[in-house]
């Protein structure tokens, strides 16, 4: 292992995907921006790769209650990327030059309240939120504070890496919060898309026998290949909850994931007479555009429960790229080159993508 530390040429200026129309009409574009500088406790991280997710959408169109990346001055969103470590803070310990780093949906906490040390840091009160509060992935050069970066481990490509940060992070805690085991039946409604089948990935891998509900020729394929047991289109199938009831045994889904907000309509029937089961509410709508429940019988009779998980913690991520690095996450993503990243939002926004895009900051057409 070479002892020399590398030195980068850091840039005044970077591309970036910029929001421009924030709101229901945005646009993205991609411009020259100016790359910051980190400090002292900071590490300056050249993404390779990010990902777009669909909650980039709702952040852009700021219809989810929260508030508008303009009112803390940020025009990139993103919150799922993967790159090195160009530079490091005075301050800084556990990152050097070179090392391989990525970006999640919280770019730091506060560390000192109740849910950071109770295993709840993801709903710290005083989180910072990538793409939102700071700048985003969809900006190559971005810094973050060196204590919340993860460490991104060897044989796992930065394609694969980036994903993970939110997406298989995410349905790590889910799962994990769910208290599936080994052979129960898991139904991902929507779980062809980029969020679902990382799920779809994880459960397989814990034991789990994943069930895909969705629709197109391009799900089956994605869903099927990367472990889904059984994939049912709810566009070709008249009862999908009927056929998914057969399929688990005849009985229901011991646990519903839903990643497709379209998808929070139907999900208790899924459960159909399971006893125990459980609805992990994990894809988010629009403010006020869904109600999740039924009547309390339902709870009572089968001892039902719905829970929601928002992202994943530091421990999700390094769980998630632990699988990926004992090749039990696959590569779910088509890579775009950083000029075509205008053009993977809108596909991002009309629903059209199977599994992930991704964006190679160091690839244009």
């Amino acid at each position: 292992m070479s002892s020399v530390t590398p030195l980068y040429e850091i840039p005044t200026h970077c591309k970036a995907g910029v929001v421009v129309n924030e709101g229901p009409d945005f646009h993205v574009e991609v411009q020259m921006v100016p790359v910051p500088k980190p400090g002292p406790d900071d590490i300056l991280i050249r993404l390779n790769f990010t990902g777009l997710c669909a909650s980039d959408i709702h952040l852009m169109k700021g219809d989810i209650g929260f508030p508008p990346m303009s009112k803390f001055g940020v025009r990139s969103p993103g919150h799922e990327g993967a790159g090195v470590v160009v530079k490091v803070g005075a301050n800084v310990k556990n990152f050097r030059l070179g090392d391989r780093a990525g970006i999640t949906p919280l770019l730091d906490t506060c560390h000192g309240c109740t849910n950071c040390w109770s295993g709840k840091e993801t709903y710290c009160t005083h989180a910072i939120h990538s793409g939102v509060m700071s700048s985003g992935t969809y900006q190559q050069y971005i810094i973050s504070p060196a204590r919340y970066a993860s460490h991104i481990p060897e044989g796992v490509p930065d394609e694969i890496a980036a994903p993970i940060m939110c997406s298989a992070s995410t349905m790590h805690q889910s799962l994990i919060e769910s208290g599936l085991t080994a052979g129960s039946w898991a139904v991902f409604p929507g779980g062809g898309g980029g969020v679902g089948i990382q799920g779809v990935q994880l459960a397989k891998a814990m034991g789990m026998r994943p069930i895909v509900v969705d629709a197109g020729d391009s799900k089956r394929e994605l869903a099927l290949r990367m472990g889904a047991e059984a994939f049912v289109d709810f566009r070709e199938t008249a009862d999908p909850a009927g056929e998914v009831i057969q399929i688990a045994d005849g009985v229901g889904a011991h646990g519903v994931f839903v990643t497709a907000p379209a998808a929070y309509k139907t999900a208790i029937s899924y459960i159909g007479d399971r006893i125990g089961g459980i609805v992990m509410c994990i894809g988010i709508p629009a403010l006020g555009t869904m109600t999740l429940g039924a009547d309390p019988m339902s709870f009572i009779m089968k001892n039902l429960t719905i829970r929601g998980t928002l992202v994943g913690s530091r421990r999700d991520t390094a769980c998630a790229l632990d699988f990926a690095k004992r090749g039990l996450l696959h590569q779910i993503c088509e890579v775009y080159p950083i000029n075509r990243l205008p053009e993977g939002v809108e596909r991002l926004r009309r629903g059209e993508v199977a599994g992930r895009i991704v964006v190679n900051f160091n690839l244009e057409e």
